[in-house]
């Protein structure tokens, strides 16, 4: 199984000024490495619009995925719509109460996607997320907006930080298998281990923020995504800049 995983898109609509970054531009040098790295499937990680959910930017983005004839699954971030994604690819049969959350199988393998849009996991996503780890006894991957843990990045962990952290890990720690978990938000490369979990944040295709400093501040304006594999129960991953 490969999977390339993106994130953090940021994409405004035609013409609109995004910070001085051609956001769109960068998704599209993105999308043309994709075929040499031949995965089996894409996931597209949450903030896909620049700063609200609109469904022109989201049909903009379902014309460039389809346009590669490669699998794909999407999930909402906190600049995103969960319903405007849904109706417009089609996921309503994964949209529960206005939220983007659910499983699917990619190469025999069973993958938790989970929705962070509004900064937490709900009370009815922690249950319906319990009852799935209590059904599938075995090392399992999530894709998720927000990292489950403290990142270590100053900015980002005290004002953009997954409200109810503590929580969420108090369900992911009980699973007695390994959980590996990527994720994006942050705008940085990193990964984190407690427990049994290990966090893997993948860049954004917008900007990446210096993991220092605790205002706000760019660290550098290169790209890249995220290549993931298992293969005879052995998990690789990596990110590749562009």
């Amino acid at each position: 199984m490969r999977i390339l995983q993106i994130t953090d898109l940021h994409l405004g609509l035609e013409g609109e000024d995004t910070n001085g970054v051609d956001v769109r531009a960068n998704f599209d040098k993105i999308l043309k490495e994709v075929p040499e790295h031949q995965p089996d499937h894409i996931v597209i990680s949450g903030d896909l619009c620049f700063s609200d959910g609109d469904p022109n930017i989201y049909s903009w983005i379902k014309e460039k995925l389809d346009h590669l004839t490669i699998p794909y699954d999407l999930i909402s971030g906190n600049h995103d719509n969960p319903s405007m994604i849904a109706k417009t690819f089609a996921y309503n049969g994964r949209l529960k109460e206005g939220e983007l959350y659910y499983t699917n199988v990619i190469e025999g393998e069973l993958i938790i996607f989970l929705d962070t849009t509004t900064g937490v996991v709900s009370k009815k996503q922690l249950n319906w997320l319990k009852d799935q780890l209590a059904q599938h006894q075995k090392e399992l991957i999530i894709f998720m907006h927000h990292p489950p843990l403290i990142g270590g990045v100053p900015f980002m962990d005290t004002k953009h930080y997954l409200k109810n952290m503590d929580e969420v890990q108090v369900i992911l720690t009980a699973h007695p298998y390994n959980l590996t978990i990527f994720t994006g938000h942050y705008h940085v490369e990193k990964t984190i281990r407690y427990k049994n979990l290990e966090v893997n944040i993948t860049p954004s295709c917008f900007f990446q923020i210096d993991q220092q400093s605790s205002e706000f501040k760019v660290d550098h304006y290169r790209v890249g995504f995220r290549k993931i594999e298992l293969e005879n129960k052995m998990l690789r991953h990596s990110v590749c800049y562009i």
